[in-house]
């Protein structure tokens, strides 16, 4: 019974805004190009709030869907190679470059390894069939590099243990190199011709993520535009005319077990190769793990820098609806009067304007999440960018706006509210 009871109450309780609803809304609609002028501000700021997190939303994803494919269970160690002879000759001064050696040292001293591949890339001074775009990128890696880089076999398989130790004249392409240098045919069992050797194309691995710069110690490269071949071959078979300037290998993948605790495993990692190095500082430890939560602070700071940036056109908005609503007391006291003057309170008067201000920020709220994607949607064609509309930043927007209309039209309702009933009806 209490229930049946209180449900007539919120009726009427909602019942009695119907009316200062559809007088605001008559109100604002009899004046439309001061409204549309007053909305301009809240459609502005929500749409820059809405773009500009697209943009930042976009460019953390490919960054943390490009960590998260280096696998969060890995370690990478880097050669730093050096970039011509001089510098060469007084880095061999003091160490030999990353090894086999090294390679082995690590395998032996560190716990938890639960596959590890050493790698030997270079690009290649010729190719056929003559490639369409840029040069493909060679990887001498071992089978267990399947794992640990997460690749996908889409055609074909991936070479085995027998034929790394054999050094088997085999290639497998990324979905880039397949593309770069088969574009209208099918490249299993097709053949290519890398420096002055025939290799046999097994397998093409699906796309992965790339990126245009580097991030924190992992050179920015095509990923897709790579050629992998056995480690052994690359290293017997095929010729590095810069070998001159290249360590004997330039990286090395460690994927740990899933209890490991990576970041102090690349402290040990890093303590062994100073040491065998003689702290010379010609390699990097990259730890995507690491990477991963760094850039999930960085995007955090991002947004709220970009949110509070935005919000300066929101506060432009709401000083336009303060501003407009205290104009509009002006031309309506005589109306406030009338109604006061009939047994309306202070608190009709006071949600007749509060109702017309939230209007005003709702309607520019809606357009400007429209202007918002459609800005985003523009910048992701010209600039090619990628931009994600995140349903967070259309309810943080949405949200801001309307509570900017709450906020800045509490005053103009309350000053409306507090008009002397005689002097509003006698105003002119």
């Amino acid at each position: 019974m209490p229930h049946a009871a209180t449900d007539p109450l919120k009726h009427r309780a909602w019942a009695q805004y119907l009316p200062d609803l559809h007088l605001g809304l008559q109100n604002l609609v009899q004046r439309k190009l001061r409204t549309l002028l007053t909305m301009l501000g809240m459609i502005f700021g929500v749409a820059a709030v809405v773009s500009m997190l697209s943009i930042g939303a976009g460019a953390q994803q490919q960054v943390m869907a490009f960590i998260e494919q280096l696998g969060v269970r890995n370690l990478i160690i880097e050669a730093k190679e050096a970039v011509d002879w001089q510098e060469m000759r007084e880095r061999r001064k003091t160490t030999p470059g990353l090894t086999f050696a090294d390679y082995r040292v690590v395998r032996a001293n560190v716990a938890g390894i639960v596959e590890s591949s050493p790698r030997k890339r270079f690009t290649p001074s010729k190719i056929f069939p003559k490639p369409q775009r840029d040069m493909p990128v060679v990887y001498g890696v071992t089978p267990a590099y399947l794992r640990i880089g997460g690749l996908r076999v889409v055609s074909g398989r991936f070479f085995d243990a027998e034929e790394n130790d054999h050094a088997a004249p085999v290639v497998v392409l990324g979905e880039g190199a397949r593309a770069n240098l088969f574009p209208q045919a099918e490249a299993v069992g097709k053949f290519i011709k890398v420096n002055d050797q025939w290799l046999e194309v097994i397998g093409v691995v699906g796309p992965l993520v790339s990126l245009q710069q580097d991030i924190a110690g992992v050179p920015s490269q095509d990923r897709n535009n790579l050629i992998y071949t056995p480690l052994n071959g690359a290293v017997f078979r095929l010729e590095d005319t810069r070998s001159g300037l290249k360590d004997e290998i330039d990286g090395i993948y460690l994927q740990m077990e899933p209890s490991a605790d990576t970041l102090s495993t690349a402290d040990v990692v890093r303590s062994i190769l100073n040491a065998t190095h003689r702290n010379a500082g010609d390699f990097s430890v990259v730890v995507p793990a690491e990477l991963l939560a760094e850039q999930h602070r960085t995007q955090r700071i991002f947004d709220v820098v970009m949110v509070s940036i935005a919000s300066i056109s929101l506060l432009v908005g709401g000083i336009g609806i303060m501003n407009i609503m205290l104009a509009s007391i002006l031309e309506r006291t005589r109306e406030i009067g009338v109604r006061r003057a009939v047994g309306a309170r202070q608190m009709d008067i006071v949600r007749q304007f509060m109702i017309e201000a939230v209007l005003i920020s709702f309607a520019g709220g809606m357009i400007g999440i429209g202007f918002g994607f459609g800005i985003s949607q523009i910048i992701a064609a010209l600039a090619g960018w990628q931009t994600i509309v995140t349903p967070v930043s259309i309810v943080l927007a949405f949200a801001v706006s309307v509570s900017v209309g709450l906020v800045f039209g509490i005053y103009p309702a309350t000053k409306a509210a507090r008009l002397d009933p005689v002097e509003a009806i006698r105003y002119e």
